[in-house]
This record gives structure tokens, sequence and C-alpha cells, in this order.
């Protein structure tokens, strides 16, 4: 695909993650995934506690309980139990990827990663850097 349309496409792509991430319960920061493999989106997720649990994120003291999953982790988790596969897919995420997050790409078999904002510990970054997956990132994501 030429780079021109392909950046519009990432640019949609992204766009559609923000608002995905709306949809999140957390107050410190919501987040957004999109899984997209062969031009289709085959998985989606937002940070937010697991499944049974509360919707609120934050303990009384406004810090992040320990529990709650982050964006990508919740689409691949979503893949994960359907007959779906990640090998050779892009994630698409509004913030960069924490390192724990990163090992879960990697092993899911994701090539690419198109990310928004950059978070501020860029291990993650660097492991999926050395583990040759391509990184992308667009700031200004409207049209």
């Amino acid at each position: 695909m030429p780079k021109i349309k392909q950046l519009k496409y990432d640019k949609a792509y992204l766009r559609i993650a923000k608002e995905w991430g709306k949809l999140s319960y957390c107050k410190r920061r919501q987040v957004g995934a999109l899984i997209v493999k062969d031009r289709m989106i085959i998985s989606d997720g937002y940070n937010g506690t697991p499944s049974g649990f509360e919707n609120f994120c934050e303990d009384d003291a406004g810090y992040t309980k320990w529990y709650v999953l982050h964006a990508e982790a919740n689409a691949i988790l979503k893949v994960a139990s359907s007959t779906q596969s990640c090998k050779g897919a892009t994630l698409y995420i509004t913030m960069s990827p924490c390192k724990e997050c990163s090992k879960l790409i990697h092993q899911a078999g994701i090539v690419k990663v198109v990310y928004q904002d950059a978070y501020k510990d860029d291990s993650g970054l660097k492991f999926l850097a050395k583990a040759g997956i391509e990184l992308k990132q667009i700031e200004d994501i409207e049209a």
C-alpha cells in the first residue's frame, strides 16, 4: 500500500482506538487499542478491571489498582479466546506499551505497533525494537 494511503489508515485506526479508550472507567488515563490484520479489525480493548470486578480503576488514594489490565493486554486476551490469531497483525494504541505488555505483544506475533502518545518509560518500546517489531508514532491523528 502506498505510504500516504497507509498513513490515512493508520490515523483512522488510531482515532477509533482513541474513541474506544473513552469507554474506560479509569480516571488517570484512558487508553484504547485495536488489533488489525489484513485491513480488518480483529480485536479491541481499553484499560480497565477484569470481568466481574467493580469498574473503578483507582483506589481511594487515586492510585491505579494493581490488577487493572492495560488496553493492549485486553485486546490480545480477546483474540486468545477467539478463533483469530495476532500473528502478522498490527496493534494500534493511544499510549505506547509498558514493558510488561511489550512481552505480550511480541509473544502474540504482532509485527507492528502504531501509537499516539509515548509512555514515560520507554523500555517497552526498546524491547519491541530489539524484537524486530516495527514501531511508528503518529501524534497528530486528525485526518
